[in-house]
């Protein structure tokens, strides 16, 4: 009982991240090259302040329960632990990306003023772009990855 329940927070956390991650990007990210400057800065302060603080609680919290669903899981169904993996490699994938590479640009976003980016500000847009498309195709494959594996657990 405590491992279903256990898959369920687990899958709802990840679901959780995975819908931030392909809102963003479904959303705004393919479109974010036609945004006016001022309209790029104010709309992406406005996404950090929103998903800041559930993201770095949701996120490492899915990450720590897929972990312990791996401990649990044991050597009895090995297509499971192997999905499981799976989806541990592309969520923790997914946050280094998050930690090392778009916070520090959301980090200098944060600076600027709506009226008056700094010169190169398309450059920093286009990079969290590129990132952003990375992180959100890796928690998709790693949501994909633990469906699987509750699907070989019950199979």
């Amino acid at each position: 009982m405590l491992r279903k329940i256990l898959l369920f927070i687990t899958g709802m956390l990840l679901v959780l991240v995975t819908g931030v991650f392909w809102g963003t990007w479904f959303s705004l990210s393919r479109t974010m090259y036609t945004l006016p400057e001022e309209t790029f800065v104010v709309i992406g302060k406005q996404i950090m302040q929103n998903v800041a603080l559930g993201m770095s609680i949701m996120m490492p919290l899915g990450i720590a329960g897929i972990i312990i669903l791996l401990f649990l899981a044991g050597r009895r169904k090995k297509a499971h632990c192997y999905w499981l993996l799976s989806s541990l490699i592309l969520f923790t994938v997914a946050l280094v990306i998050t930690l090392f590479i778009e916070v520090p640009i959301d980090n200098q976003i944060k600076t600027w003023s709506a009226e008056n980016p700094p010169q190169g500000w398309e450059a920093i847009r286009d990079r969290w772009q590129f990132y952003h498309t990375d992180r959100t195709f890796c928690s998709l494959a790693g949501m994909a990855s633990f469906l699987m594996a509750v699907i070989k657990r019950y199979s």
